[in-house]
């Protein structure tokens, strides 16, 4: 059976972004740096011989179909969307939730743009700063695997007008639209957006910087789901992001205290 590092061996000789990740967070700061090199892979992975693999979105982009999304079910999103037969047979993985995700090559004559909430229950990863977990990695237990080994084709052009066409802007939208909407505090909120850009800082601030963002996102009217998903942003693209558990632990503390405001709790 292959190693973690072979794995990762075999898909930087392909040309692709590999990182190394615990459960699906980077362990490395890897915001717009070159690829790693063989040998960088192999002193990660001798040090951390069990580390997951994710690949950046820089060459390719995934078509991400969950199983359930808030109660909505990406793949009956896909089976109702009219241009489904757009979605050509290309390499594509069961993720370790359930759901499924197609990697398609990016156009040199078409840029295709990230688009979370593309359908209901249905994202496209394609920020070159973006990533996802290919097998064999692990999540609770849970492997991804290769379930189409069919070679990664390049998105036909109608396929990236329909993804570009119906941008939904969920994450950049409800950025710009607190900037413009809270102008007289325009300094601490743009202290905001850039935690939300560069992460939770060092690891002796990270609790205090996710409680400062949390608590200043609910205040300024953004809603519970999209503070959690901006939140998650920041962590995530943090160096050394919090473990899920001290994550959670100060999220649900802060909206239970905006909840008290509010006279909801």
């Amino acid at each position: 059976m292959a190693t973690m590092m072979e794995w990762a061996l075999q898909y930087a000789k392909k040309g692709l972004y590999v990182l190394p990740m615990v459960d699906k967070r980077p362990m490395i700061q890897f915001a717009d740096k070159p690829p790693l090199n063989e040998k960088q892979i192999r002193e990660i992975w001798t040090r951390y011989p069990n580390a997951n693999i994710a690949l950046r979105t820089v060459d390719f982009f995934v078509i991400d179909i969950d199983q359930h999304d808030g109660g909505k079910n990406g793949f009956d999103s896909i089976k109702e969307w009219k241009n489904n037969s757009l979605l050509v047979d290309t390499l594509t993985q069961k993720t370790a939730g359930g759901g499924l995700q197609m990697f398609y090559l990016k156009r040199n004559d078409a840029a295709v743009q990230q688009n979370i909430g593309w359908l209901p229950g249905v994202d496209v990863k394609a920020h070159i700063n973006n990533y996802v977990m290919v097998p064999p990695s692990t999540v609770k237990g849970r492997q991804y695997e290769w379930v189409d080994k069919s070679p990664m084709i390049t998105a036909g052009k109608l396929l990236v007008k329909e993804i570009n066409k119906h941008k939904t802007g969920a994450a950049t939208g409800n950025i710009l639209a607190q900037y413009h909407a809270a102008q007289a505090g325009t300094n601490r909120t743009t202290q905001l957006f850039e935690t939300i850009a560069n992460g939770l800082g060092d690891s002796g601030g990270r609790n205090n910087a996710l409680t400062e963002l949390v608590g200043g996102l609910l205040y300024r009217g953004v809603g519970i789901d999209e503070t959690i998903k901006l939140a998650e942003m920041a962590n995530d693209t943090s160096v050394d992001p919090l473990s899920e558990r001290e994550f959670t632990t100060t999220v649900e503390s802060m909206i239970k205290k905006e909840l008290r405001r509010r006279g909801d709790g």
